[in-house]
């Protein structure tokens, strides 16, 4: 079992952890979070090689993915880094890379109503006026859970504040800050449900943001 606490803040430096392997040849895994060695809920950033494959395989209880680098392909398709994607509970597929690819992927952690099948390409998709200089882009949400990429302009500042339902955390890209420290691209945090900070960047930044997720540890 690993960071399957929820009432801890968790911050890791994912480019700063090893590889580790996984189930399938040529197929590695970085585990941020996990339940049980090969089930339950499971946040990890995953690497394809190239050429290398999954066996087909069910997702009892969904699964999320964003492609970080490379080109990530299944029978439906192919996703290019940038590519936001939910396979919902129930779902299957054979997943792959030709050229290789980097994910960020949580398993088994959706909501057995939330049903939608999601595929965003993040690089064609209109960024949203949010608050202050911030500018949002919209994933998904779901009842008390939204999923957003959020664009930090250089210096921008934003108020202090608290997560209802929690705050999770992957830098895309730039450097994210608040009063607790400095997080380069690749970090992971996630923040318990009433836990307050305030979170500023110095350089222009892109953060995978979920929220509303970690009610009940």
């Amino acid at each position: 079992m690993i960071n399957m606490n929820f009432v801890q803040r968790v911050v890791i430096e994912t480019h700063k952890q090893p590889w580790l392997p996984s189930p399938a040849a040529g197929v590695e895994r970085k585990p941020l979070e996990r339940q049980e060695a090969e089930s339950g809920h499971t946040t990890s950033i995953v690497k394809y090689q190239s050429g290398s494959a999954f066996k087909s395989h069910n997702h009892p209880f969904g699964e999320e993915i964003f492609v970080l680098e490379g080109v990530f392909s299944d029978e439906a398709g192919d996703y290019p880094a940038g590519t936001y994607i939910r396979n919902p509970p129930g779902s299957s597929h054979t997943p792959f890379s030709q050229q290789g690819c980097t994910l960020f992927v949580k398993l088994n952690q959706f909501a057995q109503d939330d049903l939608a099948t999601v595929r965003v390409n993040t690089h064609s998709e209109p960024w949203q006026s949010g608050i202050g200089g911030l500018m949002v882009m919209p994933l998904h949400q779901f009842e008390h859970e939204h999923i957003a990429l959020v664009k930090w302009p250089a210096g921008e500042r934003f108020k202090p504040h608290s997560h209802f339902g929690g705050e999770e955390i992957l830098v895309i890209s730039g450097e994210f800050r608040d009063e607790y420290g400095t997080y380069p691209k690749g970090t992971w945090l996630r923040s318990p449900h009433l836990s307050e900070h305030h979170p500023y960047v110095e350089k222009e930044t892109i953060i995978w943001v979920k929220t509303g997720h970690l009610l009940v540890p």
